[in-house]
């Protein structure tokens, strides 16, 4: 037959394995039937289309309510959106959209808040950037001037002496 010399290319056989950013991020999905109680972590992207209890942990990933999703748990994603139902607070690290489809009740801590035409929601929206102030949310506390009585010193004024001088 014929002899391979070293001038020659090698073939390899396998294919070569693909970076981490060159392949597709990995989606979980969780089907209308399921139903889980108790707190979700993970690496990877979440479509969620039944039902959850408890609290939803995907910090670095996005977080998707599909339509015939009914959640009662507070969510943490990267992005995170919403076409069903959801009863708990959503902090998202980049955006929080509420589709027309979607039902919120709680509170939305995110950079970037969307509410699409139709969508419903019930509670507070804290948009304030990480690191300036709140790092949860907080009910503002209503500022009440209070009266001053008469007779009462104002306030920051020497107290009057109650001695006197000869």
């Amino acid at each position: 037959m014929w002899k391979k010399t070293d001038d020659e290319p090698t073939i390899s056989a396998a294919p070569r394995p693909q970076s981490r950013a060159a392949q597709p991020a990995a989606v979980a999905s969780l089907g209308p039937s399921i139903f889980i109680k108790g707190d979700l972590t993970g690496e990877e992207d979440l479509i969620i289309r039944g039902r959850v209890e408890g609290e939803v942990r995907l910090k670095d990933n996005n977080v998707t309510v599909g339509e015939s999703g009914k959640i009662k748990a507070d969510i943490y994603g990267k992005s995170i959106r919403v076409e069903g139902q959801v009863k708990g607070n959503l902090y998202g690290g980049q955006e929080v959209v509420i589709r027309a489809s979607g039902r919120v009740q709680g509170n939305i801590v995110s950079p970037r808040v969307t509410l699409e035409n139709g969508s419903k929601f019930k509670g507070a929206i804290d948009m304030e950037p990480a690191g300036e102030g709140k790092s949860s949310i907080t009910k503002p506390s209503p500022q009440i001037p209070v009266a001053a009585k008469p007779g009462a010193a104002a306030a920051g004024s020497k107290p009057a002496s109650a001695s006197s001088t000869p």
